[in-house]
């Protein structure tokens, strides 16, 4: 099963790129199938086995959220974007746009509220299915520390302070209605405007989405015993307006100093936990040094957690001249 979790996610791969190339003979059934080496039927059997639902609607509705991002960001005709995602008509897109998200691409443009899209699956990962690394291969990189300074700006999110990492965290958001991470993940992939989006001002990880903690005002402690609160959400300019989902919370973050250390390009599959040891010795060093800066713990300070095995893995931590 784990390999057949393997091949699925060579499909999510493909479709994903194959949509943002504007690649339809790449999506189509025969030619996914043809990659594994199986037949169409086969195919589509097994990637619903996998991932819960058939490979024709998760193909529909990535197209959907490629082309909401589209209809958003642009002034590209309307037409011209439902051609390019596969649909034969103008008034074909828009019935698939408004049964997937309640209103039609031209009011979207117009008022683009946040909406649920369909985030990519991950269909294999050797943590989340308890394998675990394949040996400890050292990485050669090191971890890079800087500082910088932060702009004020608004951090839009969800928190559980029961959790203690990224899996256990979504695993009990998957407990509280509307917060689950395909909900969440789905909402915040619509924002417009994300500072960590791909290709904006502040281009960091792809999608715009972060890991953080939040230093707890009320001083509820997280799992670690320290006082601060997980989260999952996305950083916007500070003087961001836009509707904040009611399953999702708003909060202001005070420009201010930070240190990061920062991780290169790494085998997510071989070398996650020595790059994590690493990262932690950096920052337990940076925390013994008398290097004339602490960490800042105070309340509504925030750390964030940018996690790219391709590009990098980095903590962004809030310092005080100590």
């Amino acid at each position: 099963m784990h390999e057949w979790r393997r091949q699925v996610q060579t499909i999510v791969d493909a479709i994903d790129e194959s949509i943002a190339n504007r690649d339809d003979e790449a999506l189509a059934l025969r030619a996914l199938a043809e990659r594994l080496g199986y037949s169409e039927f086969h195919t589509t059997r097994k990637f619903k086995e996998v991932s819960g639902m058939p490979l024709r609607d998760y193909l529909r509705t990535r197209r959907l959220a490629f082309a909401l991002k589209e209809v958003r960001d642009g002034d590209k005709a309307l037409l011209d974007i439902a051609l390019d995602h596969g649909f034969s008509s103008h008034e074909a897109f828009t019935r698939a746009f408004k049964g997937a998200f309640g209103t039609t691409p031209s009011a979207y443009r117009k008022d683009p509220r946040p909406v649920v899209l369909r985030t990519k699956i991950t269909a294999f990962d050797r943590y989340v299915l308890g394998m675990g690394e394949i040996g400890m291969e050292k990485t050669d990189d090191g971890i890079e520390q800087y500082l910088i300074t932060v702009p004020a700006h608004r951090f839009l999110h969800v928190r559980n302070c029961e959790s203690n990492g990224y899996w256990d965290f979504w695993q009990k958001q998957a407990a509280i209605p509307g917060q689950d991470r395909d909900t969440v993940c789905g909402l915040l992939d619509s924002v417009k405007g994300k500072l960590d989006d791909e290709g904006g001002p502040e281009a960091n990880a792809g999608g715009g989405q972060v890991m953080a903690y939040v230093s707890d005002p009320e001083g509820r402690l997280c799992a670690w015993g320290f006082p601060r609160v997980e989260c999952h959400g996305a950083r916007l300019p500070a003087d961001w307006e836009g509707e904040v989902p009611p399953n999702l919370q708003l909060m202001d973050v005070a420009a201010g100093e930070y240190v990061v250390f920062e991780h290169g390009p790494f085998d997510y599959e071989r070398q996650m936990r020595t790059m994590e040891d690493e990262i932690e010795a950096a920052m337990g060093a940076f925390e013994a040094a008398d290097n004339g800066w602490a960490f800042d713990t105070t309340p509504g300070k925030v750390i964030y957690l940018y996690f790219d095995p391709a590009r990098f893995c980095k903590y962004v931590r809030p310092v005080r001249k100590a």
